[in-house]
């Protein structure tokens, strides 16, 4: 297919370079021509433009730093919305904003351009060695149609759902993520200034059920289905649990500050009556905050 690729970074240089190597014909831009070297060594035409690399094109892909380049890239002069051609799919494979995609995606429909949001997951090895993640969202027979241009990126490629999806799933991906290592660093602080050697702690966490993937399995088969009734670790042993980890971290001022909030919800458990039940029954508090349930038919 011919594909134009816009951002050579250090994310969208190795895709581009991955999706010549799967036979596409590539035409790529970057506001720095020399990122485009090893492209244009390769064989890849050079577009002076993200309209040039879009008029040139079946697909035209962007990776950028964030939503504001996507929303310059594609509409703003010589964008990809003045060059794109009818029939023709954009794909953002950037971190972006579900709200920005989908007006992105608005306007190019009247122009008779799909739009596909599809952020990557993996780093810059995954981009090296095409192992990326890739979460789609938009039309469905759109993602069907570039699904091999996508393959040619990461090994892990799945259809999310309606415009804007992909991003979400993105963004939640990288909150767990983010959020998780300030867990690890309250917890590894803890223990190590409570006088254990970090190579020790990260055994026993890694030898754990957290390490062994135990607590991600339990979305599908309890939080989902909403079966907390089966009490795997019940909620008062994980307040217990949690309330000796802090107090150990007071002795030793240590601040941990999601530690404590989760503690407070923790509590919030017991007084509701949730303390016979599984630890994850504490998902139901921040679910009655949201106003939303997060469960499963599947």
């Amino acid at each position: 297919m011919r594909v134009g690729f816009i951002g050579l970074g250090n994310m969208g240089g190795p895709m581009a370079l991955n999706i010549m190597r799967a036979g596409h014909e590539v035409t790529v831009y970057d506001i720095r021509r020399e990122a485009a070297t090893p492209h244009l060594d390769s064989g890849a035409k050079w577009a002076d433009s993200p309209r040039e690399a879009a008029s040139h094109s079946e697909i035209v892909m962007t990776s950028l730093p964030g939503p504001r380049d996507v929303e310059a890239v594609a509409l703003g002069q010589s964008g990809v919305a003045q060059g794109a051609n009818p029939g023709s799919v954009y794909v953002d494979l950037s971190t972006n904003s579900p709200t920005v995609i989908r007006r992105i995606s608005a306007m190019l429909k009247e122009k008779g351009v799909d739009v596909l949001d599809a952020p990557v997951s993996g780093g810059v090895a995954g981009a090296k060695r095409a192992t990326l993640g890739v979460f789609v969202g938009g039309d469905e027979a759109a993602f069907r149609r570039v699904q091999p241009v996508l393959s040619a990126i990461g090994d892990k490629v799945s259809y999310i759902g309606p415009s804007g999806s992909g991003a979400i799933a993105k963004l939640v991906h990288n909150q767990i993520a983010i959020c998780t290592n300030a867990v690890i660093a309250e917890a590894f602080t803890m223990g190590v200034k409570a006088g254990v050697a970090p190579d020790a702690l990260f055994k026993a966490v890694r030898d754990g059920a957290f390490g062994q993937g135990n607590f991600l399995n339990m979305l599908p088969r309890v939080i989902f289905k909403g079966s907390f009734d089966r009490a795997f670790f019940a909620l008062k042993l994980a307040r217990k649990d949690l309330g000796l980890a802090t107090e150990v971290a007071r002795e030793f001022d240590v601040p941990m500050a999601v530690a404590a909030t989760v503690e407070q919800d923790l509590i919030a458990g017991l007084v509701n009556g949730l303390g016979d039940k599984d630890a994850t029954a504490a998902f139901t508090i921040q679910e009655d905050r949201a106003g939303v349930k997060v469960r499963s038919d599947q």
